[in-house]
């Protein structure tokens, strides 16, 4: 499914430019389902020390000898959970949605670790793909699984018009219950 959401470009997502000053100085990064590796590329550069996950080979070789990136390959809808007993300061999403692992993937984060979350929602069948319910956010789906343990900092949903046509949901949320945050 993600093949269809991931693009070429270079550009990284401006809500994940936007939030990633809130990860930990030189921390470590999942980029989650990182299709062409925009995002793991833009952190590297930043000083993040990033590993690149995504079930495309091809992509993922574009992505090794980078410094600061590591790569794996795995099926993150059917292989096994390749992440166990492991934690990140940060972990990104884009252009993604497989709910069955969701709840795992909010426990890679440590304490204080950030979430930088974007995907499509319910209504995005309107303007193509994905289409699919099962890859679409229901409204307010983030925030409901981010209840408790979490302080949410941003969240946006609803239609958008660049770079195209969509209806997404966006978080950023940091795991526990921080001090003061310096917002971006």
């Amino acid at each position: 499914m993600h093949d269809v959401l991931h693009t070429a470009a270079a550009t990284p997502s401006g809500w994940v430019t936007r939030f990633a000053p809130l990860i930990a100085s030189g921390g470590e990064v999942l980029d989650y389902a990182c299709g062409s590796g925009r995002h793991a590329r833009w952190l590297a550069q930043r000083g993040f020390r990033v590993e690149a996950v995504d079930r495309d080979g091809i992509a993922l070789q574009l992505l090794q000898g980078l410094p600061k990136v590591s790569t794996r390959e795995a099926d993150l809808e059917g292989g096994a959970w390749p992440y166990g007993g492991r934690q990140f300061d940060a972990v990104v999403v884009t252009n993604y949605l497989f709910r069955p692992y969701l709840a795992q993937l909010l426990v890679l984060l440590r304490p204080g670790g950030v979430l930088i979350y974007e995907t499509f929602m319910l209504g995005n069948e309107r303007f193509g793909k994905p289409s699919n319910p099962d890859f679409l956010l229901r409204p307010n789906e983030l925030l409901e699984r981010l209840r408790g343990e979490w302080t949410v900092v941003a969240f946006e949903q609803g239609e958008v018009h660049s770079p195209r046509p969509a209806a997404v949901q966006r978080v950023c949320a940091v795991r526990g219950q921080p001090g003061t945050l310096v917002l971006p």
